[in-house]
């Protein structure tokens, strides 16, 4: 997603394309914006935001072609809330929202649907993870305690509900959260 040609060599394979999941993303510190390495936040951009944008430009005259088209771009609630140690996620995040928005009011009249999903505690095997540096210790303790955080299959269930709903509803924003988790700052953890 980070390669112009190997995304425009993708999509040049189709001629109509019904969903496109923009799912391109990740974390990759934990750091307060005062001491955070500028290299981790232009790698946070360039994945999260421009990978997302690459991907709906190559594709798109795919997704209008179909004629009823529907691109779901995966924000996170942290693209609604900031929160310590997060910025350059957080950050990616809400520009993710904003391509959404813009997409949404650029591509009004078309037949194609922008969907964001913005998942709040998900666990997967990577995402803390890459966070902290492959410290498996550290992200480990993201979900300590949590009974039952998201998992991707929740979230693929998710995805599947939004594009096989009837063609003239759009799910404009859709933010899910474990029940553990009330806020971006408060999740109930068992002792």
């Amino acid at each position: 997603m980070t390669s112009d040609t190997s995304v425009e060599d993708l999509a040049a394979q189709f001629e109509t394309l019904d969903v496109l999941v923009a799912n391109a993303g990740g974390a990759f510190d934990a750091e307060e914006v005062g001491n955070a390495s500028l290299a981790s936040w232009e790698k946070a951009y360039d994945v999260n935001v421009l990978g997302t944008v690459r991907t709906i430009k190559a594709f798109l005259p795919a997704l209008i072609a179909s004629g009823n088209g529907h691109i779901v771009i995966m924000g996170s609630t942290a693209g609604r809330v900031v929160y310590e140690n997060g910025g350059s996620y957080a950050a990616a995040k809400h520009a993710l929202a904003a391509v959404a928005g813009t997409l949404r009011l650029e591509l009004n009249g078309l037949p194609v649907r922008i969907s964001e999903i913005a998942p709040g505690m998900v666990k997967t095997d990577e995402f803390a993870v890459t966070r902290f540096g492959g410290d498996k210790e550290k992200a480990a303790k993201v979900y300590q305690g949590v009974e039952k955080p998201l998992t991707a299959e929740d979230i693929a269930d998710i995805v599947k509900w939004t594009v096989t709903l009837p063609a003239h509803v759009n799910i404009d924003l859709l933010v899910v959260r474990p029940l553990a988790q009330a806020a971006q700052h408060k999740v109930y953890r068992k002792a």
